[in-house]
């Protein structure tokens, strides 16, 4: 088992980046969730009720700010794009608290899961996606812990997935097929929520191994 893809989202609910290593802390993969999208009374909105925040990607930038597609994330070319994906008077806002984190700051996916359904991995949008993992091992890892390069993962529960996966990431269109398979054959299940209980540098490649909590 090894670590195959290594992911960060800056802005969440827009397309993610893949990095070649990274050093996992408190918060997860570095500049991850930077930025949120809210609406006029201050609520986040994400791609569950507005898709085509999906068909936005972003990026950190080498002065460490959020960038979508490419635009620092603050420029008024991007508002008028947030405004024509997420509605009027949407706007983006940095967070760096940890409560930018749906559950914890870690999804940790396995490629044996994901091939039960067929789908783009994309779609679960994970931190870590582990390679070479047989079938459905995934779902007897809660409460264990993950040693992947020089860090240590507490692996905590089984994510339950939502609405967001059933829009492909390359063009927003919807497919309910793919939720309805997640909860026919996996419980409604697919990945494991995480925290890093010993912050260590990772790579793409490094060996991964699964222990007892």
């Amino acid at each position: 088992m090894f670590l195959a893809e290594l992911w960060r989202y800056p802005v969440k609910s827009m397309g993610g980046e893949t990095l070649p290593e990274a050093v996992l802390g408190g918060q997860g993969v570095p500049g991850d969730r930077l930025v949120h999208v809210e609406d006029e009374r201050g609520r986040v909105v994400t791609a569950r009720s507005r898709p085509r925040l999906l068909l936005h990607h972003g990026s950190i930038g080498p002065d460490g700010q959020a960038r979508v597609d490419g635009r620092h994330w603050a420029t008024p070319e991007v508002a008028r794009d947030v405004e024509a994906a997420a509605g009027k008077d949407a706007r983006l806002v940095r967070d760096d608290s940890l409560d930018r984190f749906d559950i914890l700051p870690l999804l940790v996916a396995t490629d044996g899961a994901i091939a039960t359904l067929d789908v783009d991995r994309r779609r679960f949008r994970p931190n870590l996606l582990l390679g070479d993992v047989p079938g459905l091992a995934e779902r007897g890892w809660e409460g264990k812990v993950l040693a992947v390069g020089d860090a240590l993962v507490r692996l905590v529960s089984l994510r339950q997935r939502c609405i967001m996966v059933t829009f492909d990431p390359d063009d927003a269109r919807q497919d309910k097929d793919v939720l309805f398979r997640v909860h026919d054959q996996l419980d409604g299940t697919l990945a494991l929520n995480a925290e890093v209980i010993q912050p260590g540098r990772v790579r793409v490649g490094d060996r991964a191994e699964i222990r007892n909590g």
